[in-house]
């Protein structure tokens, strides 16, 4: 039976910490109406200033209204405006205990490839701190719960995305589960019908959008398999169809240094949390197999 396709994203999930308001700005902006957006650079920019501001006070400054903070406010996590505030107020006390200020990681044609190696790890290392941040550990431990337990796992992506479908894949099988990892949509799709319930799909997509990776876990949300979208998109169109969503983040794009990068480096990220925490669950199991797959491939690696 089909089940009834969810209205809304990260029901139950607890208001983001401090420390992630930034990382959640940065991820959803791109999704937000200009007025939202002006709100959300408001308080990502000058959080002391904008925690000593009322509703009304922060709907002038950004030339909305009441109601577009309010609602800002909840798309990033929050009940309502007072917890931003409260948030805001803590970014702020974290802001001027000394942290050093963030390099720019524009990269110019004729930046010097050190400058080129120090702006791509600062991008990197942000990256990886904004993904965790806002990672939603409640969905993260649901969605390793299932995959534990799950009688067949697979895995859509396309592009980078399926490089990352394909590292989880190969994790996983080596930890003796059975998983696939689907590229092809076509394929995507005929494998989704064959799952059902106490089965896992996983849709990696940073967009949110990506028609070849929502069709199957459509398909296999339908059939009953428990599924969990990959995102740097929390309200994409894709987690209509996720009964778990674990978002992701990714630096500012620019020319030389497309979205697909750094949304690849977040996506490795939480593949490899999704990964150890079923090794963790499944340790018994999970640590011989292992070791029986670095045994088998021992020779290859000989001189």
């Amino acid at each position: 039976m089909t089940r009834e396709v969810k209205e809304t994203f990260g029901r139950g999930s607890a208001a983001p910490a401090p420390a992630a308001l930034a990382a959640k700005v940065r991820t959803l902006a791109p999704s937000m109406t200009r007025s939202m957006q002006r709100v959300a650079e408001a308080v990502a920019n000058d959080p002391a200033g904008c925690a000593a501001l009322t509703v009304t006070g922060l709907a002038e400054l950004t030339g909305t209204s009441e109601a577009t903070v309010v609602r800002t406010a909840r798309l990033l996590g929050y009940p309502g405006y007072r917890d931003l505030r409260l948030a805001l107020a803590g970014l702020a006390a974290q802001q001027q205990s000394g942290r050093a200020p963030a390099i720019t990681t524009d990269i110019a044609v004729d930046d010097p490839i050190a400058d080129v190696v120090a702006k791509l790890a600062h991008d990197e290392q942000q990256t990886l701190a904004d993904t965790a941040a806002g990672l939603d550990t409640a969905q993260l431990g649901a969605a390793v719960s299932a995959a534990a337990a799950a009688r067949r796992i697979d895995v859509y992506g396309v592009g980078a995305s399926g490089l990352v479908a394909q590292d989880l894949t190969q994790k996983l099988l080596r930890i003796g589960l059975i998983a696939h990892a689907h590229s092809d949509p076509h394929l995507a799709v005929t494998n989704a019908v064959q799952l059902r319930a106490g089965d896992v799909a996983i849709a990696i997509t940073h967009s949110g959008s990506t028609g070849d990776v929502i069709e199957p876990l459509r398909v296999a949300f339908e059939r009953g398999a428990t599924t969990v979208a990959i995102t740097g998109r929390p309200d994409g169109a894709v987690t209509q169809y996720a009964d778990h969503i674990l978002t992701t983040s990714t630096a500012r794009e620019s020319e030389l240094r497309p979205a697909a990068m750094s949304s690849r480096t977040s996506q490795l990220l939480v593949v490899d949390c999704l990964f150890v925490g079923v090794a963790q669950r499944t340790y018994e199991t999970a640590a011989p197999a292992l070791s029986a797959s670095y045994e088998a491939l021992a020779h290859r690696h000989r001189r």
